[in-house]
Formats: structure tokens, sequence, C-alpha cells
């Protein structure tokens, strides 16, 4: 599934600056954050009575204190006003704008009919154990990396999983402030992956190696990026490129075409050379983190790591 951005539509289409939310009215800081959280408008109206907001930061922090804050029963109706992944709801696109845009980032609106049929036993199986919808903040997934999430915490107690459930919303309406808000303290969302390649051979940049990035799914490779390096031997702009929001956690490989750089430089190699295409497996679990994968080759040998 290609790394996708959600469309501007999600936001507003100028953010709101934090001074003047600061300065609004409850209605209008209502009708501004209300459907951040599921157009459960308490949490907004709650919120307004403690500002003002040194930081973005910190507002989204108060909003989100307003929800654990609240009794358990008040939370579970909370958590039920949220939509099944890839349910009735995503497919006819019924939703709110932001799960609506969250979800077909992911393709969870336009599965096979297999597909559907999975996730409905799924979301069937988890609301009959707890009692609400499983959330997960698909903006930080891959679709198999949900899927492994959604077996795990089938297995779970019902306290760990209301606090799981808890912590997803936190992510999820961080992201959504982040899109609506600009101001100081901006929250930290997010992630990037970069590589560049080292010709230790010859002791330069490998300059012109072809570089390839797939996502590992469940039916195989797919791919999200065909890139060239420069002259500093480094993907312009990286393979996923910072501030865009945050990674997808899953698995992923790198792969990089050194047969071919190593014959256009007339490196001698063997024929067919030794090292054709590298491929370099990796795993992403901080989805607000940057990560950089070197490689650092010659025909016969390589190295790889994670950088800085």
């Amino acid at each position: 599934m290609p790394v996708a951005t959600l469309p501007a539509a999600c936001w507003a289409a100028t953010p709101m600056t934090l001074d003047d939310l600061n300065a609004a009215s409850r209605t209008r800081f209502v009708d501004a954050l209300g459907p951040v959280f599921e157009d459960a408008e308490w949490v907004a109206e709650r919120a307004w009575e403690v500002k003002p907001f040194p930081t973005v930061t910190a507002l989204h922090q108060a909003l989100f204190d307003e929800v654990l804050d609240a009794e358990e029963s008040l939370q579970l109706e909370f958590l039920n006003g949220h939509p099944d992944l890839a349910g009735t709801a995503a497919q006819q696109h019924e939703m709110g704008q932001h799960s609506t845009a969250e979800q077909a980032a992911l393709g969870l609106d336009r599965l096979d009919s297999a597909g559907f049929e999975r996730f409905a036993a799924m979301n069937e199986e988890y609301r009959a154990r707890f009692g609400f919808p499983f959330l997960i903040c698909v903006r930080r997934h891959t679709r198999a990396s949900i899927m492994r999430a959604f077996v795990r915490r089938l297995e779970a107690d019902a306290a760990s999983e209301l606090q799981a459930a808890l912590q997803e919303v936190f992510y999820i309406t961080r992201l959504r402030v982040a899109g609506l808000m600009h101001g100081p303290g901006m929250p930290v969302v997010d992630g990037g992956l970069s590589t560049h390649v080292l010709d230790t051979a010859s002791g330069r940049p490998g300059a012109g190696v072809k570089v390839e990035l797939f996502e590992i799914t469940e039916t195989g490779p797919e791919l999200l990026v065909a890139a060239e390096t420069n002259a500093d031997g480094r993907v312009p702009g990286g393979l996923i490129p910072d501030g865009q929001g945050p990674l997808r956690i899953g698995a992923y490989e790198i792969r990089f075409h050194v047969g071919d750089y190593f014959a256009r430089i007339g490196m001698a190699t063997a024929d067919p050379p030794f090292l054709d295409v590298v491929p370099v497996r990796v795993s992403l679990a901080e989805a607000e983190s940057h990560y950089h994968v070197p490689l650092l080759v010659t025909p016969w040998t390589y190295v790889t790591y994670r950088g800085s």
C-alpha cells in the first residue's frame, strides 16, 4: 500500500493560530475543535474553561486530559462514538471528515470482499470482548501492522485494552490538532526515512545508484519509491521525507542496484556480479522518528546500520 498523505480537505483551509483560538468564544472554540474528538463536543467545552494555552502541544494535552479525567462510563460512550476500521461507515463514506480521510489514505474504504470480511469478523470479535470498537491511529501504521496489533490486542485484559484505546486516541487527536493549528510548541508528529551510498572500494559517494523502497505486505513487496542517488550518494529529500506526518509502522525493504553502478564506473567485477541488487529489510517501529539507513559497499561486501 503506497505511503499516502491526507488530502488537504481533511484540514482547515488555513490553520487557525493559537492566539486566535485562545481569544475565541466558547462557540468558536468548540466549533473548531469538536470534530477532532469525533464530535464529542464536551471535550472541547471542558477544555475551553482552562485556556489560554501557551503552546499547541499544551492545547492538545489539555483536550486529551479531559478524556482521561472523565468517568469511565463517559469514556466508553466516547470510544463507542468512533467508527469501525473498514466497516460499513467507511465503505459508504459516512464517517466524520477526519476518519474518512484517514481510513481512505490507507485504502480501508476500498478493500476486496475478503478484506472487508476479515475486518468485519475481527471488529465483531473485538466489540464482543471489550464493548467498544478497535481503535488505532491508522496514520501511524501499515495495513499489515494494524492486523498484527488487532491480533495482539484481542488477547489483552479489559483494563489494559481500555488504556491502549485511549493511547491511540492520543495519537489520533494529536495529529488532527497539529493539522488544524499553527503556533508555538507544535506537537512532534513527523518521521522520515533517508539513505546514502558510500562506495568504500573507491572511497567516494556512490552517485547514480538506483534505490527502491518497498513496503512488505501480506501479499508481497509493494513499490513505494524509486529514486537515484545524487553526487553526494544521497537520495534527495529522502525515501520518506520529513515533515509529511508520521512514518507508518511496519516492514520495508530498500533495494540498492549496486551491480549496475559498479559496471557503469568501470570497476572490475565478476560476470555476473557477485553483488547485483542488495536488499536491506528493516522494520520501522518509531513513527515519529527519523531513520537513516546507509549502505557502505564494494563489489564483494556491504555494511548497513541505523544512522542519524
